[in-house]
């Protein structure tokens, strides 16, 4: 499998203070890769210094087998990317906006654009003064798809989008990687990382905490156990033998108990943790 991305030991400072230290991983042509991590924990700066909007201190960052300081031009006329911040000039129309994308790029999109347009509901008359967060955001969506790059990078996409529209979203990113393109997802909602991606790196305080399969990253033998005694309820997370459990519970009067699986943030939980 071709790797699409390759960051090696990654590093970035600001002044004296930590932007990013040290942060190394890899993303296979195909894949919709989840880039999690709270707020602060570097996920902006990784991308930027990868898409060559900054300057990074250390290390090696190769798109498509391509050196970004070396290749940069080449490397982002295939790349479509979305910030978190979607910033347009605000007089702007909608139509006249993403025509302008599509020309800086020397593209005609205009096919693909309008069938983004009519599956995001994109009113494309309005100007984006008059447009709220989440239809900004729909027109960030449009901008950074509809040259159907060989690879996608969104930076919390879905803030401001309705559900549907976050549904609409993710299915249109399925479809463009079942054509062979490649998504890294920068987001900190966990049920999209659960949902949509097959693998995923974890960064926090600037670096990485590890990168693996989102179904290991979510295996855990914990149990949330709720239990109701003496009229309180209680509930916390037990992570040791389940017959130990029981008998535990035994010594107690207990009115009720419930035992399931732990929520997906309790299950990340203890990445963020120091």
């Amino acid at each position: 499998m071709n790797k699409i991305i390759e960051i090696h030991n990654l590093t970035k400072y600001y002044g004296k203070h930590r932007g990013v230290s040290d942060v190394s991983f890899q993303v296979e042509e195909g894949d919709i890769f989840g880039f999690l991590g709270p707020n602060g924990a570097g996920k902006s700066t990784t991308i930027r210094s990868m898409l060559g909007l900054i300057q990074f201190h250390k290390g090696s960052i190769y798109i498509f087998g391509k050196d970004i300081k070396k290749e940069k031009k080449e490397i982002l006329s295939d790349v479509g990317y979305m910030p978190s911040e979607t910033m347009f000039y605000s007089v702007m129309k909608v139509k006249d906006l993403i025509k302008m994308a599509a020309d800086v790029r020397k593209e005609d999109c205009r096919a693909e654009a309008q069938k983004l347009c009519e599956r995001l509901q994109v009113d494309v008359n309005k100007k984006v003064c008059d447009l709220s967060l989440g239809n900004r955001k729909k027109v960030g969506i449009v901008c950074a798809m509809q040259h159907k790059p060989k690879l996608f990078v969104f930076d919390e996409p879905t803030s401001g989008l309705d559900p549907l529209m976050q549904t609409e979203f993710f299915r249109l990113i399925q479809e463009y990687v079942a054509q062979g393109a490649t998504c890294l997802l920068s987001t900190h909602v966990l049920s999209e990382i659960k949902r949509y991606c097959r693998n995923a790196a974890i960064m926090k305080e600037g670096r990485v905490q590890c990168v693996d399969t989102v179904t290991n990253l979510t295996k855990t033998s914990a149990k949330r156990v709720q239990i109701v005694r003496e009229g309180r309820q209680e509930s916390y997370i037990y992570k040791g033998d389940l017959r130990d459990l029981m008998k535990e519970l035994s010594e107690y009067d207990i009115q009720d108990v419930l035992i399931e699986e732990p929520s997906l943030d309790e299950m990340f939980l203890h990445f963020y943790q120091k």
